[in-house]
């Protein structure tokens, strides 16, 4: 039993925390702004750790079911992180930008972030790094079909046919990802395989039951649920007037999903994996674009009134100057710290637009 709880000890502690800032809430919202914006930088650092198992527990399925049902298990379990947080938030906040705006946070991190720190990191240590060309152009070309459908041409819409357009949406972001599964699954599940030499230091499979981490898994998702449901209200009242960058909380959401997939892809660039990074990366980002919108869009519907999907100017700039970099970067089957290094400087240049408040 001891044994177990230390092994959960990222869950136990967010459980304790969680039932602190309950029992706590309204003393700690009544202390002021700065005790508010303390308290939910707090309870996004236990949603993290707790994201950390759940992850965890994914890779233990994913080493069960191997590739490329692996990959896929791995990018849904981080997609159900964010839009549980996502869903949950839009409760609390009224900015109806939070959904785009973690959206394309979470493309940037996950394609910029991510795969550019891992090819810098991998390249200093290997050099160029093989993976399957296949992968990265099937990637790119479907999620930029599916930011341009769902978040270039929603500026374009007129107002009075937005209902309309969100179940076009909805439908086509559901048949894209139906068709991708499928495709990944069976005809070109080799587009998303490499066959890497055996070397027992480069890959040490997670230890664990499929069962008892599939219960645990979802026990976490639930507990990310709860986290995320105390801390909205705390992160509303710390910004609340406070003058920071409006995409601050959308950048939260992305962060605590991608945190896990940081780790996991960087320790797969090291050990000269750089098809898993591909995967995460790149699966993620389509992932969050296409399970995403069809929930967002769904609430929406119900609620009668639109979300704002259209990207800004410079958000829409940024997605196609990534999305061509990243094309151009993987179309030889290898990747490299200098490729990894133009990735970076445009993360850099999000950050900056991000502080910038565009």
């Amino acid at each position: 039993m001891m044994a177990a709880i230390r092994q959960e000890r990222f869950l136990v502690a967010g459980l304790i925390l969680a039932l602190i800032a309950l029992s706590l809430e309204y003393s700690l919202l009544a202390a002021g702004q700065t005790v508010a914006m303390i308290t939910a930088a707090v309870l996004i650092g236990g949603i993290i750790l707790v994201s950390l198992r759940v992850a965890h527990h994914a890779e233990v399925l994913a080493e069960k079911v191997g590739e490329p049902y692996g990959t896929m298990i791995l990018t849904l379990s981080a997609v159900l992180v964010e839009v549980v947080i996502l869903a949950i938030m839009l409760q609390h906040n009224a900015s109806p930008t939070l959904a785009r705006d973690t959206i394309y946070s979470a493309v940037m991190l996950d394609i910029n972030g991510i795969l550019g720190l891992a090819a810098i990191l991998g390249g200093f240590r290997h050099g160029e790094q093989p993976y399957n060309v296949d992968s990265g152009n099937t990637y790119i070309v479907m999620i930029l079909t599916a930011m341009g459908v769902s978040m270039i041409v929603p500026e374009f819409i007129p107002q009075a046919s937005w209902h309309v357009y969100s179940i076009f949406s909805i439908g086509s972001m559901a048949l894209l990802y139906m068709l991708f599964l499928r495709l990944q699954t069976h005809q070109h599940s080799y587009f998303f395989s490499y066959a890497y030499e055996d070397n027992p230091n480069h890959h040490k499979p997670q230890t664990g039951h499929a069962r008892q981490s599939a219960i645990t898994l979802v026990a976490g998702l639930v507990l990310i649920g709860f986290l995320a449901e105390i801390m909205s209200k705390f992160l509303s009242t710390g910004l609340e007037g406070s003058g920071l960058p409006p995409i601050i909380p959308a950048l939260a959401v992305a962060t605590i999903s991608a945190s896990p997939e940081i780790l996991t892809a960087l320790r797969a660039a090291l050990n000269n994996r750089m098809q898993s990074v591909v995967n995460i990366a790149l699966g993620a980002s389509l992932s969050t674009v296409i399970l995403t919108v069809p929930v967002i869009e769904t609430l929406a519907l119900i609620q009668g009134h639109p979300f704002q999907m259209a990207m800004t100017p410079p958000q829409t700039v940024m997605t196609v100057l990534t999305l061509l970099v990243a094309g151009i970067n993987l179309r030889d089957g290898e990747t490299n710290a200098i490729e990894g290094a133009t990735h970076i400087v445009l993360f850099a240049a999000f950050i900056m637009l991000a502080a910038l408040g565009l």
